[in-house]
């Protein structure tokens, strides 16, 4: 029979919830802290009253992608609130999921600017597990969202983990390509050290705002930047096997 594709949570407990080992104290100094188990209820009452909570796995972007792996950080703002679309990582949706607008807009881009041809449908389709997995930290600011209420769970207490999650890349021993797309991201710029990091701003891919100035994220050229700064760095360290 085939596999049965879980799409929202099952638990409010972070046992059921793999990161990678790298991240561990982090979750774990987190979700100890008085904040951390105010979500941790929050999201066991919504549970109990019946609410339909996505992604089912909130800290995948943090499994996929280790501390000392991550190259490149694209920070998102919220999961996608429709049944079956969001999979733990920021812009991503499950294979087989029609392409939402920002991600199409995505891919448009990415096809423009190093003329990189879409996905296939369905198998990838919209996935960004591949990225993930090759050190790019997809990361919502907020990790979780009831179904058909965008933001509903902002404010809760994530951007506390998200935050610091920023603030580890930022300050660990490798230079990496911060993306920051919207006033969203863009507010987490005080995090980052512009002199260290290669820290690329746009406009959101959103359709309302891909094509406006001030920078308008379609022909930003973001893609073609980062891979000539991650190129540039490469030169400079050879020495560093995870560069």
């Amino acid at each position: 029979m085939p596999e049965i594709r879980v799409t929202q949570l099952q638990s409010a407990d972070p046992a059921d919830w793999p990161v990678a080992p790298g991240w561990r104290p982090l979750v774990d100094d987190f979700f100890g802290s008085a904040v951390g188990q105010k979500l941790l209820g929050f999201l066991g009452d919504r549970l109990a009253a019946g609410a339909s909570i996505f992604p089912p796995q909130p800290l995948r972007a943090l499994e996929l992608t280790p501390p000392e792996a991550v190259r490149v950080v694209i920070l998102g703002q919220d999961p996608y609130h429709g049944r079956g679309q969001a999979e733990g990582l920021a812009f991503s949706v499950a294979p087989g999921v029609a392409l939402p607008p920002s991600l199409r807009n995505i891919f448009k881009e990415l096809a423009r600017d190093l003329g990189t041809p879409p996905p296939t449908f369905p198998e990838p389709g919209g996935s960004l597990v591949k990225w993930a997995k090759n050190g790019v930290l997809l990361l919502n600011t907020c990790l979780t969202v009831e179904e058909g209420q965008a933001a509903s769970h902002s404010g809760k207490g994530w951007e506390v983990l998200t935050d610091a999650v920023i603030r580890h890349v930022a300050q660990g021993p490798r230079p990496v390509v911060f993306m920051l797309w919207g006033a969203h991201a863009q507010s987490k710029r005080g995090f980052i050290d512009a002199k260290r990091h290669k820290l690329l701003m746009s406009n959101h891919p959103s359709p309302l705002s891909a094509l406006k100035p001030p920078v308008p994220f379609i022909g930003c050229g973001h893609f073609g930047q980062a891979r000539a700064w991650r190129e540039a760095q490469q030169a400079l360290a050879p020495s560093d096997p995870a560069a």
